[in-house]
């Protein structure tokens, strides 16, 4: 690399220091096919004028600034106040895209110049295959609608820059209003870099999490949950296998799991498998059931944010209310002598449940429709995913379709029936051994 010498620098970025240069800046460059030097030639290529976009690039940054994060919005500020260059958009391959102009056969699009574009296409060619070509410009036309661009930091300028460039250009396509302007990121959700047990991630090297032998021996939502408690965010963070299994046990097993748990089975035993009609609500089950219900607002604002980690944090909070409420409130030791109180007790509890129930779907959608099920629910909170193949003039490919129809799921409080009848309860979640520790570190060494 000739900004930090890093050794495996390659193409026109390095994955050491992120910085972009033209590829014969590179030192002492090789083929890593056969170690031979490549040669310098000549090349006639089409550049994208980037310097013009610079005065609008800054007004629209200047625009988002108040909720996007900083380093995406630094990083940007930065790299054009330090002066945009114009950007090659072809290159001399025999594989890619080809420019369609005239008198530039054989020459392909630049990877980022074209597929970004993606974004846009995949929007169009959806509304097609639904059946609603116009469809798409509810997503891209209408002032208020946002999109959300998720990416690790490595690919900021190509979101903040490059795209928004394309689309500002382009002005607008498919459109018979002129007023009409194609919408550029509404945010650019940028993460900083997961390091694993202290080193780098490398395909290359091995020396990885591979997400199919993942699934294949962990809970999904396990997964879910312990990659938001650990997402860089706002600076690098640390996946550790340690980690993983004392997060799994002490707060998804130990804070929701067996909360989950020892109330429906109660439930489940002292009322006949059925939600027990409670008595007047007292004034600890008003709180803990106003509480609950404000973290909508509350969860649901730093969503909006693209604060997952703290909305995560805000909702096992109103778990954690829920455990600290039957620490107080009567239920476990009277319902031989108060039933009535017992079964406020449970049904407050259960009310709430069902609730955080919805506030930990986005992050635990699989174990949130399970809960939905042993809750009595019969119509599913998500719809369901399916592959559809599609048939175009020149191919046929898999898509992918989420249908949401018969999704009960709203982001809002439930209305648990008294009375419904409950599934019989099973764990949400498995403690994991602490024995996996070393045998997961034991194949990551193995395998780098």
């Amino acid at each position: 690399c000739p900004n930090c010498g890093f050794v495996e620098a390659r193409g026109d970025q390095c994955d050491e220091c992120g910085h972009l240069y033209d590829a014969v800046e590179l030192i002492r460059p090789r083929s890593i096919l056969d170690g031979s030097s490549p040669v310098v030639r000549e090349s006639t290529h089409l550049f994208f004028d980037l310097p013009a976009f610079s005065e609008q690039l800054i007004a629209y940054l200047d625009a988002h600034a108040h909720h996007w994060r900083s380093h995406p919005l630094n990083f940007t500020r930065g790299f054009i106040e330090n002066g945009l260059a114009e950007r090659p958009f072809t290159r001399d391959l025999d594989w890619g895209i080809d420019v369609p102009v005239s008198g530039w056969e054989g020459k392909k699009l630049y990877i980022w110049a074209e597929n970004i574009i993606g974004y846009l296409s995949a929007s169009i060619e959806w509304a097609h295959h639904i059946g609603q070509p116009d469809a798409w410009k509810a997503w891209w036309y209408d002032p208020d609608a946002r999109s959300y661009y998720f990416l690790g930091k490595d690919n900021i300028p190509f979101h903040t820059i490059f795209w928004p460039s394309e689309l500002i250009g382009i002005e607008q396509l498919y459109e018979d209003d002129p007023t009409k302007r194609l919408n550029l990121p509404y945010d650019v959700c940028a993460n900083q870099f997961l390091t694993l047990e202290g080193g780098k991630f490398s395909t290359s090297r091995n020396f990885a999490v591979w997400l199919p032998d993942m699934l294949a021996a962990y809970d999904p939502d396990a997964i879910r949950f312990y990659l938001t408690a650990v997402m860089p965010e706002t600076a690098d963070s640390d996946f550790s296998w340690a980690d993983f299994v004392q997060r799994n046990n002490s707060e998804l097993v130990a804070t929701w799991g067996n909360l989950v748990n020892r109330v429906l089975k109660f439930a489940y035993v002292h009322w006949d498998g059925h939600v027990p009609p409670p008595g007047p609500l007292r004034a600890i089950d008003e709180e803990l059931l106003a509480h609950v219900n404000g973290a909508f607002d509350r969860v649901g604002d730093l969503l909006s944010a693209v604060k997952l980690r703290p909305a995560l944090n805000e909702a096992l909070a109103a778990a954690r209310a829920v455990n600290a409420y039957l620490d107080k409130a009567p239920w476990f030791a009277v319902v031989k002598l108060d039933k009535t109180a017992a079964a406020t007790t449970v049904y407050t509890a259960l009310c709430a449940i069902d609730a955080i129930k919805v506030l930990l779907a986005p992050f635990l959608p699989f174990s949130s429709e399970k809960l939905h099920q042993l809750l009595g629910y019969t119509q599913p909170l998500f719809g369901c995913q399916r592959i559809t193949t599609y048939h175009e003039a020149t191919r046929s490919h898999d898509a992918l379709v989420y249908d949401a129809a018969g999704a009960v799921g709203r982001w809002e409080p439930g209305r648990l029936p008294v009375g419904q009848q409950l599934k019989r309860p099973s764990p949400l979640y498995q403690k994991l051994d602490e024995s996996i520790i070393e045998a997961e570190r034991k194949k990551l060494l193995a395998q780098g």
